[in-house]
């Protein structure tokens, strides 16, 4: 062992032997003792999870693959760096982390170190992963010393770096906890800060840092994180600027030395993984709450706008409101929203915003990889702060209100897809349907609309069909506001949402004579701030269940209770609502019908009000009857969008079995003159014949549509053409049949046909194994 390996060398010096034993010694016996616990540790836990001693997972909800490794990571590397992309779950990582070390009974305390906005959150995830208890530290300093100070404090003590900057003596002295989590660690980058001053003074065994940032402008930023993880590994700041740096003959850095021994020195602490890396583990979409604390001055505005509306709900209580008097009420409940945001949005000399600074640690984090972001508020003046924090971090940007003229929001819409500089996509609502925004792996919502509905619309921009890659959902809410309460009470949304958006109120004058679930009532209980407590997916509210998507938790009920008699169920947004439908299509037989809808009624009894949605249901042969309507052109579904439940959303795979030779040869011929028109039409576009290069390449497309056509099984005689594409065909087509979409919108544009000529040559219609040299 590394210490009996130290006393053979004492003994020699003791014998006369000229060797000498240098101050780090001791330390360097110390890490070896701990790596080879760790080790020992590590075969251990995997040889009873093997054997089924232990469970799998030390979390309620299975980890991914990657996720399960980074736990380990951080469990058995005692003192470990998670620098995972954005949107990897760096926080679930570290809360299985430190459950794993309960199990191993090596901790019972646990000190979360995060930003303000973050504290709700990670409260949200030890209760969704885990069943250990915590703690949020908040108030005056008397009453978080005794949070610190309990005799049996609850395992997860979560406190914020401000906090820390007051308590770092009494958390080491009172709280001593066996780990430190450092979440957003970026906020330590810089050595000689207060904050990072003060966190470097907590001691425990074991220590997570998380950051998906951990260099962002300087390599000394990473010298400042691994100074807290373990100081002797970079050394001083001194040496380690000597020894990274191209310094001139004033000491001044010119340029960068060395970096291999850098990332070998800190490879054995740190593991990084890209969404790319690891994008066939993830879910489809991630949402998370970032709780802001608004200025004074907000505050200030707040609570005038909110005396306003208190003063007409109590009103309300003694008489029916007036058409006037509602219309103050929703005016001053707009204020309160806005002022939420910003107050620059009602007084253009206070430009202060906190939310600005939650938007910026996002979108540094962004501007380090390949993502796009749509950035949406309800609001042109909070966009117009955004722009301007685009502007300072470099960042490319769009712009789409409703002030922005229609050839122009085409030309922003193009940009941010097209364009790789482009990375943020500001819009109001009017950019919240509609759009196809599948560039954009991320979307923030700064502010949130009164109806759950608009909300969905919003990030159906990004995270609808056909999108590839997995959305993260950030949605920044003002702390102890009716933004806040917002969260807690979507059901109550619905009827507020008619007059208070769309000004238009089924009752001009709403009293209180229906009992305690009347409209001012529900009101009344939104504008209790503070009480409703953020809740994401999966959660419970009033006892009832959210699932992450009703839909196909219903549809999953359907199957294993009617089983062949579901054909076939779908979502679908008609146009004229708000409201999505559950289009549910069964075989003919007698008594379905009534069975779904009592599992219906069933199910909308156990679900919240946002879980809820209405179903139609059609037999086989009257479904069919409708398809073959709507090809025939005859019929148009008013349909804003629509998704695929159950089945699962076919891709070409299980059709290429159905197609016989007769197809397949269809097929080649069919994209083999696509690719003759497409050649034609690169031709003429580089001789400045644009119209004609455009004329050759509906000809292509065409094409490229009939070869779809026969993979997705349409008869011949289907009406498929470039100005009339069934749905399926733009499904079968992917993610570039966007590129097809600008086209017809914008024929005499050369790069919008240049970006179609690409989705023609890459659309592969069938596997490689069937293709030849023709399609090739």
């Amino acid at each position: 062992s590394p210490e009996e390996q130290l006393q053979e060398i004492r003994k020699q010096i003791i014998k006369g032997a000229p060797v000498r034993v240098t101050l780090d010694a001791e330390r360097w016996v110390k890490m070896m003792n701990h790596r080879l616990e760790s080790s020992r540790l590590r075969r251990e836990y995997e040889q009873n999870v093997q054997s089924g001693k232990w469970p799998a997972q030390e979390t309620r909800v299975p980890l991914f693959p990657y996720q399960r490794e980074g736990m380990l990571h951080l469990a058995f590397s005692e003192r470990a760096l998670l620098a995972d992309e954005m949107g990897l779950g760096k926080t679930i990582q570290a809360i299985a982390a430190c459950a794993l070390l309960h199990r191993l009974d090596k901790a019972s305390r646990v000190l979360v170190v995060t930003p303000v906005s973050l504290k709700s959150e990670w409260q949200e995830q030890i209760q969704a992963f885990t069943e250990l208890p915590f703690q949020l530290v908040s108030g005056p300093r008397t009453e978080r010393l005794r949070a610190y100070n309990q005799s049996s404090p609850p395992f997860f003590t979560l406190v914020n770096y401000e906090q820390v900057m007051q308590d770092a003596e009494e958390i080491n002295a009172g709280l001593r906890p066996d780990i430190v989590v450092l979440d957003e660690a970026q906020r330590i980058k810089n050595w000689n800060t207060r904050t990072a001053q003060a966190v470097k003074r907590l001691r425990s065994r074991y220590a997570f840092v998380l950051t998906g940032t951990p260099i962002e402008n300087r390599i000394d930023e990473i010298h400042s994180i691994m100074d807290f993880i373990d100081p002797e590994v970079l050394g001083p700041l001194f040496r380690f600027n000597r020894e990274f740096y191209e310094l001139n003959e004033r000491g001044r850095p010119e340029g960068l030395k060395n970096l291999d021994e850098l990332h070998a020195r800190i490879a054995p602490y740190l593991i990084r993984r890209r969404k790319v890396d690891v994008e066939d583990q993830l879910p489809d979409r991630t949402d998370h709450i970032r709780m802001v604390q608004m200025t004074e001055k907000q505050w200030d505005a707040y609570v005038d706008f909110k005396k306003t509306a208190d003063r007409l709900l109590k009103t309300g209580k003694e008489r029916p409101l007036s058409r006037e008097q509602l219309q103050v009420l929703q005016i001053s409940l707009s204020q309160m929203r806005m002022t939420c945001d910003t107050n620059y949005i009602l007084d253009g000399r206070d430009r202060n915003c906190p939310k600005l600074h939650e938007l910026r640690m996002i979108l540094q984090e962004v501007r380090e990889n390949n993502a796009k972001v749509i950035v949406f508020s309800e609001w042109v003046r909070m966009l117009e702060l955004v722009r301007e924090l685009c502007k300072s971090l470099e960042m490319g940007y769009a712009w789409h209100t409703g002030e922005v003229p229609q050839k122009k929001r085409r030309a922003e819409i193009m940009a941010f897809k097209t364009d790789p500089a482009c990375r943020v996509f500001l819009s109001t609502d009017s950019g919240g349907t509609g759009l196809n925004l599948q560039a954009a792996s991320i979307v923030i919502n700064c502010d949130l609309p009164w109806n759950p509905a608009k909300l969905e619309q919003r990030i159906a921009r990004a995270w609808r069909k056909n999108q590839t890659a997995p959305v993260t959902v950030y949605n920044l809410v003002s702390r102890d506001t009716i933004e806040e309460a917002m969260l807690g009470t979507l059901q109550t949304k619905q009827a507020i949402a008619d007059w208070v958006i769309d000004n238009n109120p089924a009752e001009h004058n709403i009293g209180l004579s229906g009992g305690k679930h009347t409209f001012l009532q529900k009101l009344e209980l939104l504008m209790k701030s503070g009480q409703a407590n953020a809740s994401g997916s999966g959660s419970t509210v009033s006892g009832r269940q959210q699932p992450p998507d009703p839909m196909a938790a219903f549809s999953e009920q359907l199957v294993q209770r009617l089983g062949s008699s579901i054909m076939r169920c779908e979502e679908r947004f008609p146009s004229s609502g708000e409201n999505p439908v559950m289009l549910i299509v069964v075989e003919d037989g007698p008594g379905t019908e009534e069975t779904i809808r009592r599992l219906h009624l069933d199910f909308a009894r156990k679900v919240t009000a946002d879980a809820q949605f209405s179903v139609e249901i059609l037999t086989r042969s009257v479904a069919e009857a409708v398809e073959r309507l709507e090809q025939a052109g005859v019929l148009k579904m008013a349909v804003r969008a629509s998704r695929p439940i159950y089945p699962a959303p076919d891709t070409h795979g299980s059709r290429w079995k159905n197609l016989s030779d007769e197809d397949v040869s269809r097929i080649r011929k069919a994209m083999e003159q696509a690719h003759s028109q497409c050649q034609a039409s690169e031709v003429l576009l580089r001789s400045g014949l644009t119209a004609h290069a455009a004329e050759h390449l509906g000809g292509a497309i065409g094409h490229a549509l009939r070869a779809l056509a026969c993979v997705a099984g349409l008869p011949d005689d289907s009406q498929v053409s470039p100005g009339n594409v069934p749905q399926v065909l733009a499904s079968l087509w992917g993610p570039d049949y966007a590129k097809i979409q600008a086209f017809h919108e914008s024929k005499d544009d050369p790069s919008i046909i240049k970006l179609a000529i690409e989705a023609v040559r890459g659309l592969q219609v069938l596997p490689a194994e069937m293709q030849d040299a023709a399609t090739a």
